[in-house]
């Protein structure tokens, strides 16, 4: 019996190219518009518990990598996960497709750095891109592409997109790190309007 395999596409900008660096196009393409987007670096060490029987990184440990690495990311708009929920009342950023590259394993003890960043942003949903770098090389090159989600107002338990307020994006677009919100000065702006 075959067995049948899922094929989804990936966004726009990771079938741009096909290289080892899925994102080198979208990347020189932004820096060509002066346009380029704040990375969050962390260096993290590999872990017994996150390695298969092989000794390397078992594939799904990369997953919960990419969600803390997000986490950590869009803190850097100033909102801890938290107060951005309370301030723009969502339940998260559910995700919505994901996909990776393994050029490098990585194993029991290495030093890496993760990358991350927003390569693309929608109305309500945004990708982002995460390179992991071993010694210097990249070792994986992935993406989440993920929703601003807040409940649905007529479906009990229900969620639904919504438009991802600018203050966020332009925090996040803001390769300074320097442009940031507070829960002050945002609930601010709204009751200004």
């Amino acid at each position: 019996m075959a067995r049948r395999h899922s094929i989804i596409s990936p966004p726009k900008s990771y079938q741009r190219d096909r290289s080892l660096n899925l994102f080198n196009e979208e990347s020189r393409l932004q820096e060509e518009a002066g346009h380029t987007m704040l990375v969050n670096r962390r260096t993290l060490r590999i872990e017994w518990g996150q390695c298969d029987p092989a000794g390397i990184v078992f594939y799904p440990q990369y997953l919960l990598i990419f969600d803390s690495s997000t986490g950590w990311l869009f803190e850097r708009t100033g909102l801890s996960p938290s107060a951005m929920r309370k301030r723009y009342g969502i339940v998260g950023m559910p995700i919505v497709e994901v996909g990776a590259r393994f050029i490098i394993p990585c194993r029991f003890d290495d030093e890496v750095i993760v990358e991350s960043e927003v390569s693309e942003w929608g109305r309500s949903s945004f990708t982002v891109r995460h390179r992991i770098l071993k010694k210097g090389e990249l070792a994986l090159d992935g993406f989440e592409k993920r929703v601003w989600a807040a409940p649905h107002p007529e479906r009990t338990g229900g969620i639904r997109a919504q438009p991802i307020p600018a203050e966020i994006i332009a925090s996040l677009s803001d390769d300074t790190g320097m442009t940031t919100v507070s829960l002050a000065a945002a609930g601010k702006r709204e009751s200004e309007s």
